[in-house]
């Protein structure tokens, strides 16, 4: 995995509030976008025994471009899991138990709200940098968030890094709690 995908994930779980507060004084971000998902798994389970490796199956990789398996790692007390396409682009899949969206600060100039089959969601991305790398971030509950991290080889095209977000994160979503 790059560097520079292993510094946005690191930025992201970082800029957690330690205390749990919001990004104070932050008005909400106008922009609103809805993602359509497939059908829901049933029997979800709880985030604490959420495995971020089983979000995507062998279907769902397929769809997303990952022609790889998941290495499952852990970022900075966060289960998570790793796919990196050799030369193309790779995924984070993180699952934060203690975070949820609210909790979660993010620069305001680079998230939009959005939707994600239902479930409140942001989606970070500096289009200024142009880095070739956008999260996705799920709300599961009021304290609890997952965390889909993309980030291009080559650290161009930034559109293309959101749209991979996206699209993992529409697969994923079903599989929530």
């Amino acid at each position: 995995m790059s560097s520079r995908l292993v510094a946005l994930v690191g930025l992201v779980v970082l800029t957690v509030s330690a205390c749990g507060q919001g990004a104070a004084g932050q008005a909400p971000v106008p922009s609103v976008e809805t993602v359509r998902t497939g059908a829901s798994v049933a029997g979800t389970v709880p985030p604490a025994v959420l495995d971020p490796c089983a979000l995507l199956g062998p279907e769902d990789r397929s769809t997303a471009g990952l022609n790889v398996l998941g290495v499952a790692k852990e970022i900075n007390g966060a289960r998570a899991c790793d796919w990196t396409v050799p030369a193309t682009f790779g995924v984070t899949i993180t699952v934060d138990e203690r975070n949820g969206l609210k909790d979660l600060e993010v620069a305001r100039k680079t998230a939009t709200k959005t939707k994600v089959g239902g479930r409140d969601a942001l989606k970070v991305a500096d289009k200024k940098a142009a880095d070739g790398t956008c999260a996705v971030l799920l709300g599961m509950g009021e304290k609890a968030s997952v965390q889909i991290d993309v980030s291009n080889t080559n650290f161009t095209d930034t559109p293309l890094a959101c749209e991979r977000a996206t699209t993992v994160a529409g697969l994923a979503e079903p599989k929530l709690p």
